[in-house]
């Protein structure tokens, strides 16, 4: 068995809900800083930056880095770099995409760019969305930093990435290639910002479709925590399996060395 895990772990629905830290969760990311234990809280949401995720982190009680937070924009934009360095993009989002964009060097532009990439926005624009199409239909290659259709809202919910990549697709013809979960693109960017290796690496996550795809796709192992999206009997509705179902991150607290004891 590894000496040390490294953790990979949703932030939505194991970490906090909203506004709110799910109980246990503040215990959780405490042990694994005193352990030393690397860790990386993953969320598919463009919208924020890092630094914008941390304070929001902070207000709920949770300690965690700017450096331990990996978001879509950042694996879209680490894709991008490796893909055409120093290219250009069309870019529909928040400061969180524009500014992992703006790092790698890209140039954001209206005029004749390399790529359009639609992130995440609580404002989304007909006329951003017909320049996209155009843009799109003209030679750009398409990319999304996630294929979620929506996003949770105090009123209900909202149209998200994945809705309006297939407003676009619909409009032109041409798919977009996503970058975040469930593509196992996103971890295996995590794993290497981390500087892991996926054989002592594991995801938490509360979905099955994104979390606990992606992590056994990227060669990891998994842990389904009850708080979010998934029930134990939505579990058994997909052709694979976690490998360990959890109440909750609070049944974590105590065994962050050895997550999966039922092997030891």
């Amino acid at each position: 068995m590894a000496a040390q895990w490294n953790y990979l772990m949703d932030m939505d629905g194991v970490l906090v809900h909203e506004e709110h830290p799910i109980p246990g969760s503040g215990e959780f990311v405490a042990e694994l800083t005193a352990n030393a234990i690397p860790f990386m809280v993953l969320t598919n949401n463009s919208i924020y930056t890092p630094r914008d995720l941390r304070a929001r982190l902070v207000r709920t009680g949770l300690d965690v880095p700017e450096t331990a937070i990996w978001t879509s924009a950042l694996a879209t934009a680490r894709f991008l770099d490796s893909q055409r360095p120093g290219g250009s993009a069309y870019v529909i989002g928040e400061a969180g995409l524009t500014t992992a964009l703006h790092e790698i060097g890209y140039v954001l532009t209206d005029r004749d760019p390399d790529y359009v990439v639609l992130g995440e926005t609580r404002t989304y624009s007909f006329t951003a969305i017909t320049r996209a199409i155009r843009l799109v239909e003209e030679g750009a290659k398409f990319i999304a930093t996630n294929p979620d259709a929506t996003g949770p809202s105090r009123e209900g919910s909202l149209p998200a990435t994945g809705s309006i990549a297939a407003l676009i697709e619909r409009a032109t013809g041409r798919a977009p290639y996503y970058v975040g979960k469930p593509n196992p693109l996103m971890m295996r960017s995590a794993l290497r910002a981390l500087g892991a290796h996926s054989a002592n690496t594991l995801m938490i996550g509360d979905r099955m479709d994104t979390d606990v795809r992606s992590g056994l796709e990227a060669g990891l192992r998994t842990i389904l925590v009850l708080t979010g999206i998934s029930a134990e009997s939505t579990a058994e509705l997909y052709p694979y399996r976690p490998t360990r179902v959890v109440k909750s991150i609070a049944d974590l607290v105590g065994n962050s060395t050895n997550p999966f004891p039922d092997e030891s």
